[in-house]
């Protein structure tokens, strides 16, 4: 395979499973968010009663107006959920809450991947803040100095990515289970359940095969160079 092959497939799997998971979430989500959880429950109704269930008292539940900005923020114990998943009662809001909710009960039981995401943080914020110079630095006009940064940068993003994945496994896993045993969500509607979250799931890898595929990017751009 020559050097030019290398580079094509390289962006080959920065762009194409990014955009087959996004593909696969809007879809899920278009049809998942028309169907009416027979619970007549809402988001935020599901995550405080599941909260509840699991003893956290502790957290805040919020609205945010950002689309898809659904999150649990460990450092201030606050669940955001977007408005769609706040006030909607369908089968993809509550799944969405659910996982969300099943990171708050890591945190109460301070799952490990959890944890060593939260050490991370700071870091890879900190490095992010770094990708413009990379990408006009490196990429583009291939400054030594700027390709080295952007190694280590790249290496950063993809343990964080790694860290990510049993993370996010792990709260839909939670979120599949409490979902069926509270009975907030009926047998027959858990595939919706699980086609949105599975979805969401490919989200995260296509962003770790991304920053691999860029990592390795610069690294042959540094081969080059030497």
């Amino acid at each position: 395979m020559t050097i030019n092959e290398i580079y094509v497939l390289l962006l080959v799997l920065i762009f194409v499973p990014a955009m087959v998971a996004q593909f696969r979430v809007q879809a899920a989500l278009k049809k998942y968010s028309q169907v009416r959880a027979r619970s007549g429950r809402t988001g935020a109704e599901a995550a405080a009663e599941i909260m509840a269930d699991a003893g956290i008292h502790d957290v805040q539940i919020e609205r945010t107006n950002s689309f898809l900005g659904d999150h649990y923020d460990p450092r201030t114990k606050t669940l955001a959920l977007s408005p769609d998943v706040y006030d909607g009662e369908s089968v993809a809001a509550l799944g969405i809450a659910a996982h969300e909710t099943g990171h708050a009960i890591q945190h109460q039981h301070a799952y490990a991947p959890l944890q060593a995401r939260m050490a991370i943080v700071p870091v890879t914020m900190f490095t992010s803040q770094l990708l413009p110079l990379v990408v006009i630095g490196g990429f583009f006009f291939r400054i030594p100095m700027f390709i080295t940064l952007g190694i280590a940068v790249y290496a950063v993003l993809v343990v964080f990515q790694l860290i990510t994945l049993p993370v996010e496994f792990d709260a839909s896993s939670r979120a599949k289970v409490i979902l069926q045993k509270s009975g907030l969500i009926a047998r027959d509607e858990m595939d919706g359940v699980n086609r949105v979250l599975n979805a969401a799931a490919l989200t995260y890898v296509a962003a770790l095969i991304a920053a691999v595929a860029q990592l390795l990017q610069l690294m042959l751009l540094n081969r080059q160079r030497r």
